[in-house]
């Protein structure tokens, strides 16, 4: 089951076979069917696959396809216009591994005279002193012909993407790999494109890191922004402070050899660590092994939510001393030029309710939280400044007067980057690309990081979903309506356009174990690595799924763990009786908007906050269906008037109507898949409805039931649309949401005028 485990485009078929390299390396056959050139209509791009070749994700500023495929040798000679430095050898041999995997066979490479016609892979770049940094240059052009490939790069780093790019121009035909003629040019339309990835709630092992850090590099993103510190958890090795990793990390953190390793690894790729410690709020780790430094002692700890709230005392200089010292041996780590101090969700009465922090202010006539926090940041830039470090914080950092080089991470909405980029700081976007809110890829793609239209009422509601209040905000109401104030500014003129640095897409882990760490990333990062790479012009949503479900293959066949991993979380759940439920998790997502989080829920309605238990359904079900979406494109296509798609059509109706009674069978054997029955059985009702629509298995009432299942699913989906309805809307059993019913809908809506 494992091995086609959410597999769902017909047309791709993945061969695994037993090929060693000399070296010991497995190779990987991948038998993929030759795609459809044809532009086609917009539905029938994903229905056929029409995906125009060749295909490099992200898309880059010019790609000319100049001539045919030839055979890809089985021998490359490389040729440097000077001599290559150990990353950049080592660049190679991670191409080398990957044309191996790509062809199903021994690639060898040479520096020695090639034979005659023998390919040769031409690779020119200056010196560049400053990779990996903020300032790398990326930009490369790159030309493949049987007759040599040439990759010019204006640095390091753009040796690094012009390699990836080629090793997305190999694809497999009849007569084995080939390789496309092409004419590439291409360069970043952003400098930090990054990947925010929470370790504190859910420590994730050092090889699932390094798993990412692949991933990143074969779709170009260059900053790893890595969650060490919360309240949750202090996930790195303290010599300074030992407590911090022997009590805050409840035994699992990284040693700093590892934290050495992972900064290795990830330069080798042209990817940046930026390490983040989250002071002076969501400091409830830090203070359990250091109490004494607490804003409010003693530690509430019998209360789960205490976790999100607990905050440093700012006025206290021995935990300012305690700060500093950690941060300069944090700092030591980690090689990068900036360093990420949180600030975010101090909640305020932690502060304005404590008698010797109240009388410290009205001494030092601070006159709110927000300006005694800025009193905090200045101190602590000033201190990283002095080891080299430009500051980051979280957006609610500017509500007062902070050092003009602190780089501003929006989150609550585009009021906060125009507030920062007007202010003059240099910035990054990552508000509307939380992953952890389960929205599928395209939700994500289709909103540009310069995009100040969206709902500011929708944002501020999820700067309220994983812990308190901001400093001096009250909450907001859970069934509040837009008002005028919640009207999106205006867009960033030219000057606020150059402190935009770029965006990042972002992972908190209150609901991601380790097993769930690859899919709850991939492919949906891929998508918005496109969105941040490339111009606005190039960024196509009409073919981002075709697109995608081939990014997806390729970055499992090259390392990825995502489907082995959903696959062995449902082996635990159902062993031996695994098919049912595989083809119902095709079809569904889990919720939305944070509704899956249900520690957040109890917080919310102020009961005791538990720890969530991860496997179920919910968490092996992806935010995207690569069936569902077929299908509803195949809907659309046939009211569209492609009859021939009526067969395909009836057969997966009629597979997911028939699937119910298998399900039930073994959820009554694997108590685990009993939370998915009555999504099974919603499932098969909306099949029956779209048969039914089609002309199949009619019955006397057949329209009112059809009306009945699809307004039943619908509802469902909107209980967690948003954020603001999901506090106190119910949510469906199990967490799971139909994805098959825009096409049932279309169907309906044509049989039933």
């Amino acid at each position: 089951m494992i091995a086609h485990f959410f597999k769902s485009i017909p047309a791709r078929t993945l061969l695994l076979c037993g090929l060693t390299l000399a070296g010991g390396t497995p190779c990987v056959t991948m038998a993929q069917n030759a795609l459809d050139t044809s532009p086609g209509t917009p539905q029938l791009a994903f229905v056929r696959n029409s995906v125009r070749l060749p295909l490099v994700m992200p898309a880059p500023a010019v790609l000319q396809a100049s001539g045919a495929a030839f055979a890809l040798p089985q021998s490359l000679t490389l040729h440097w216009n000077s001599p290559p430095t150990p990353l950049l050898l080592r660049a190679v041999e991670r191409l080398r591994t990957r044309l191996c995997i790509l062809a199903s066979r021994p690639i060898m490479f040479t520096q020695a005279p090639p034979p005659p016609g023998g390919l040769v892979l031409n690779i020119n770049t200056p010196r560049d002193i400053t990779f990996p940094s903020p300032t790398m240059r990326e930009g490369y052009t790159l030309d493949v012909a049987p007759t040599g490939i040439t990759l010019n790069a204006q640095g390091v780093a753009g040796v690094l993407h012009g390699l990836t790019s080629l090793s997305q121009l190999v694809r497999q035909e009849r007569d084995g790999p080939v390789l496309a003629q092409a004419h590439i040019e291409d360069t970043p339309r952003f400098a930090w494109r990054g990947l925010m990835l929470d370790t504190s709630r859910h420590f994730m092992p050092l090889p699932d890191l390094l798993r990412q850090l692949d991933a990143m590099e074969m779709v170009k993103l260059n900053a790893l922004h890595i969650h060490l510190s919360d309240g949750a958890a202090f996930r790195v090795e303290s010599r300074v402070f030992p407590r911090l990793h022997t009590l805050g990390s409840h035994g699992q953190y990284y040693t700093q050899e590892q934290v050495h390793q992972l900064v290795r690894e990830a330069a080798d790729r042209g990817i940046r660590v930026v390490p983040e410690f989250d002071t002076p709020g969501h400091s409830y780790a830090m203070l359990l092994a250091y109490p004494r430094y607490a804003a409010n002692a003693p530690l509430n700890t019998t209360d789960r939510a205490e976790i999100n709230r607990a905050a440093l005392d700012p006025t206290n200089p021995a935990t300012l001393s305690f700060v500093n010292a950690v941060y300069a041996e944090m700092a030591g780590l980690f090689p990068d030029p900036v360093f990420h101090i949180g600030g975010d969700e101090v909640v305020a009465k932690q502060w304005a309710q404590s008698p010797h922090i109240a009388a410290y202010m009205k001494q030092h006539h601070i006159a709110s939280v927000a300006a005694l926090q800025a009193d905090y940041t200045r101190h602590v830039a000033h201190a990283l400044r002095q080891r080299g470090k430009t500051v980051m914080g979280w957006d609610e950092v500017q509500e007062a007067d902070i050092p003009p080089d602190t780089i501003i991470e929006s989150w609550r909405g585009p009021a906060h980057t125009a507030q920062a980029t007007a202010a003059g700081h240099d910035t990054v976007i990552s508000g509307p690309y939380y992953l952890d809110r389960l929205l599928p890829a395209s939700a994500y793609y289709t909103t540009d990081p310069l995009d100040m239209r969206k709902d500011a009422a929708e944002a501020q509601a999820a700067a309220q979903t994983t812990g308190p209040n901001p400093p001096d905000t009250p909450p907001t109401p859970p069934t509040a309506t837009a008002k005028a104030e919640d009207a999106p500014p205006p867009p960033l003129n030219d000057a606020q356009k150059a402190h935009v640095l770029g965006a990042e897409a972002v992972l908190w882990t209150e609901v991601v174990s380790p097993d769930m760490l690859d899919a709850r990333i991939w492919p949906r990062a891929a998508a918005l690595a496109e969105r941040f790479w490339s111009a606005q012009d190039r960024c196509d949503a009409t073919t981002l799924y075709p697109r995608l479900a081939i990014m997806a293959d390729r970055l499992d066949l090259l390392g990825l763990e995502a489907h082995a991993n959903t696959g062995r979380m449902l082996e635990r759940l159902a062993p031996g009786e695994t098919e049912a439920a595989a083809v119902l998790l095709q079809t569904v997502s889990p919720v939305r908007n944070y509704a899956h989080n249900h520690e957040f829920l109890q917080i919310r309605h102020k009961q005791t906050a538990t720890l969530q238990q991860l496997g179920t359904p919910a968490d092996i079900a992806s935010p995207d269906s690569f069936e569902a979406e077929t299908f509803n494109a195949e809907a659309r296509a046939f009211i569209a008037g492609h009859t021939e798609l009526r067969h395909d059509l009836e057969n997966r109706l009629t597979r997911w109507a028939d699937n119910d009674s298998a399900f039930a069978r073994a959820a009554a054997h694997n108590a685990g898949l009993t939370p998915a029955l009555a999504a099974s059985a919603q499932l098969a009702d909306l099949a029956r409805a779209g048969l039914a629509a089609l002309g199949t298995g009619r019955t006397l009432n057949w329209r009112e039931n059809a009306r009945t299942a699809l307004l039943a699913a619908k509802k469902d989906i909107a209980a967690s649309a948003s954020i603001h309805v999901v506090t106190n809307t119910p949510q469906p059993e199990g967490d799971l949401i139909q994805r098959i019913v825009p096409g049932v809908e279309v169907l309906l809506d044509q049989a039933m005028p």
